[in-house]
């Protein structure tokens, strides 16, 4: 029943880690790839997968109408829209008017935006499917990152009133909510803090029943099936991909 062959699918944040895997396993399942985001895509990353690339800062309505009309007349209309773009503030009560803006302009605003031009592009065919990217962070509370997990509560909200508002037009919304997972980012974030990866690796996998961070491919794997039709029945859910955890 997987149904993926021929669909157009647009990933967001589509040259970061989650995103290209995303679309990586997608195009495997024979899917037509649109990456987008907010970078150029100076690796041609794109050209690996055979994906049209478009640049778009999401948090812009002007440039994400512009991109989704492009979309429409180059490729076709999207069938399967992955939201994984965020943009990242990990801090408490000292957030400023700055950091506020800034992160709710892509992860709720951004978010919103696209979904807004890409339905009407889903009705015209009949239906599709979205899937939004949350985390563990939007089911829990944790020191210093009130401005992240605030916009990954905001993304599961979002979604079951989308589901709502879309099931009449036989779009599925559902929320993708991974744990700690094994990324450049991750290493990245390390290397900015001077702390030792290797340490660092172990502190975030025992926060896991499974006592290991997940990997790319695993969410890649849950997004491609919430895409899918084996996923038919299922709308304004969460997905948790997270290893156990938050049945700690």
């Amino acid at each position: 029943m997987r149904g993926l062959s021929g669909k157009i699918a647009l990933i967001t944040g589509g040259l970061g880690d989650l995103g290209y895997a995303t679309a990586q396993r997608l195009n495997e399942e024979g899917c037509k790839i649109i990456l987008a985001d907010v970078q150029p895509d100076s690796m041609g990353k794109a050209s690996l997968i055979n994906a049209y690339f478009i640049q778009v800062d999401i948090s812009k309505e002007a440039e994400v109408k512009k991109a989704c009309d492009e979309i429409a007349v180059r490729i076709g209309n999207v069938q399967i829209l992955v939201n994984t773009a965020a943009y990242f503030v990990f801090k408490g009560v000292e957030a400023t008017e700055e950091d506020w803006a800034k992160i709710n302009a892509v992860n709720i605003g951004g978010t919103s935006l696209i979904t807004k031009y890409i339905v009407p592009q889903m009705r015209s065919i009949g239906g599709g499917s979205i899937i939004n990217f949350s985390s563990v962070s939007g089911f829990v509370g944790q020191a210093n990152f009130a401005t992240y997990n605030a916009t990954k509560f905001a993304i599961r909200g979002l979604t079951k009133c989308w589901a709502q508002d879309l099931a009449p037009d036989k779009i599925r919304v559902n929320t993708l909510c991974p744990g700690y997972v094994y990324t450049s980012a991750f290493i990245h974030s390390c290397e900015k803090l001077g702390l030792d990866i290797e340490e660092e690796n172990k502190r975030a996998s025992a926060m896991h029943l499974l006592n290991r961070q997940g990997t790319v491919a695993e969410v890649a794997a849950a997004a491609a099936f919430l895409a899918s039709d084996d996923a038919s029945f299922i709308t304004g859910s969460d997905l948790l991909v997270d290893g156990g955890y938050l049945a700690k």
